[in-house]
């Protein structure tokens, strides 16, 4: 997302707003509605109910006699019955012959009910009910019609003032304090999503405030869950940084310091070969020139195996392994080295099939390593030959441990760099008896830890050094094929 993107989009604040207001608007609006519709429908129902009651009352006082039909109210009778203060009423009395018996409204009595198109015919009821107009004024009307018993129409019609001024005023009653309570929740919200989000904007601000080499953790607050997990998210996420900061330094360190020396040698090799003027020196000297090389690959190799037991942290896939295999593997990969210094190789405890949780690549990489620092650096007593051993073997304590283990019969660590490398927690190259780097050891140490495990080096009381490793056994059945 570009800058452009991110000023335009809504803020989370306003995403909450809308996703709680708008229902909630809604749903006010459609009850608002509904309310308003059944006001409407109840007063419409009491307007219509008085004003039959109306038609009625005038109705009673029509009399039929030999004479004919006749009206007998007087007009302030009239007016009387049918007094409204706030509305204009009209009527109109018309006998079954046509003859109009009394009216206030001519042109009342000329527009029948029944042909209205909003009338309400129904054919159980003995009046009808409509709307109508007269000078631009709405009216309600209704229309007794003949009956048995009755043989006069009884018209009747008001202005709708009243009931329109009641209808607005429950309206105003209606709307404004939901208006009202609508704003002050619109407020409530917009404050408590804000309260709700300060610990999240403070989170921003210290990763904004940051220095690109400032990886420490930051501050939790636990004032919402969801806050708090995002903290822990970026504090692990600066966790694996730094971690992979400091494997490229501690790697970046481990190869200026390990090629110093033998590139420093292989310089001075040249430059004094240079000098010389016989064949004979300078053959010498490349000799030389090639074996310091072939130290620096040696190295090298090492370096990058360091480099990749941090990066194949997280992606390390592990499962059933046959350790036979491996160790035949390993043993023809150290035999030269082996066969160099006139040393011998034996393998103990490999009689049965052995299979243990871990990865092929890095079981055969850290027993290769540990052969190959037996192989150079171990120093057996004068008169004696080099002599390797390979046991794997169960552990006492624990039927489901599996222990691998190279010996040889050198002399053993000095207790100070014996407890200095047993004190390893990430290898460091830190430099050891015999000349050794260290390297080699850390390596195994390094991807001992990515199988869950570690690596023990202990002084054999017979002498010698012992560096082993525990793994925990698979099943049989789940080898692969």
């Amino acid at each position: 997302m570009n800058n452009t993107e991110a000023v335009i989009a809504p803020t989370l604040r306003q995403r909450l707003l809308s996703h709680v207001l708008l229902p909630v608007f809604v749903v006010w609006l459609t009850s608002t509605a509904l309310i308003i519709e059944i006001a409407y429908l109840y007063t419409q129902r009491a307007f219509d109910r008085a004003l039959i009651d109306d038609a009625y009352a005038l109705s009673a006082h029509v009399r039929q006699s030999g004479e004919g039909l006749t009206l007998e109210l007087s007009a302030r009778e009239l007016d009387s019955v049918l007094f409204d203060q706030s509305e204009k009423v009209y009527f109109a009395v018309v006998g079954i012959d046509g003859r109009v018996l009394a009216n206030n409204a001519p042109w009342l009595v000329s527009q029948s009910a029944l042909a209205q198109p909003g009338a309400t015919i129904d054919t159980g009821s003995p009046y009808v009910l409509s709307d109508r107009f007269h000078e631009g004024e709405p009216l309600r009307s209704v229309e007794l019609l003949l009956s048995e018993g009755r043989a006069w129409r009884v018209i009747l019609a008001q202005t709708i003032r009243s009931r329109t001024k009641l209808l607005q005023q429950m309206l105003l009653y209606a709307v404004v304090p939901e208006v009202l309570l609508f704003t002050l929740l619109g407020i409530w919200l917009w404050r408590a999503i804000g309260n709700d989000l300060d610990p999240m904007n403070r989170l921003r601000l210290a990763l904004q405030s940051r220095d690109v080499t400032d990886l420490s953790p930051v501050p939790v607050d636990a004032s919402s869950r969801d806050v708090a997990q995002v903290a822990q998210a970026v504090n692990a996420l600066f966790g694996r940084v730094s971690a992979g900061v400091s494997a490229q330094r501690e790697f970046a360190g481990n190869v200026a310091h390990e090629l110093r020396n033998p590139l420093a040698g292989i310089r001075a090799l040249a430059e004094y070969g240079m000098r010389q003027d016989d064949p004979a020196a300078w053959r010498q000297q490349l000799a030389a020139i090639l074996e310091r090389q072939a130290s620096a690959s040696h190295l090298i190799d090492q370096l990058l195996a360091l480099a990749f037991a941090d990066e194949a942290r997280d992606t390390l896939a592990v499962g059933p392994v046959d350790i036979g295999g491996v160790v035949e593997r390993s043993v023809l990969a150290a035999l030269p080295r082996i066969d160099a210094n006139q040393g011998e190789i034996v393998v103990h405890g490999l009689d049965a099939l052995v299979l243990v949780e871990g990865n092929e690549g890095l079981l055969a990489a850290m027993l290769t390593n540990l052969l190959d620092n037996a192989a150079r650096h171990a120093r057996p007593p004068s008169g004696q030959r080099l002599s390797i051993a390979i046991v794997v073997e169960r552990s006492v304590d624990d039927g489901e441990a599996v222990t691998i283990a190279v010996e040889d019969n050198g002399l053993g660590l000095d207790p100070a760099t014996l407890e200095a490398r047993t004190r390893w927690s990430r290898g460091t190259g830190v430099e050891g008896a015999q000349g050794s780097t260290g390297l080699g050891l850390a390596i195994v140490a390094r991807y001992a830890e990515l199988l869950g495990s570690k690596l023990t080096l202990a002084n054999r009381p017979a002498g010698g050094l012992r560096a082993s490793i525990q793994l925990r056994r698979a099943a049989s059945d789940s080898v692969p094929d």
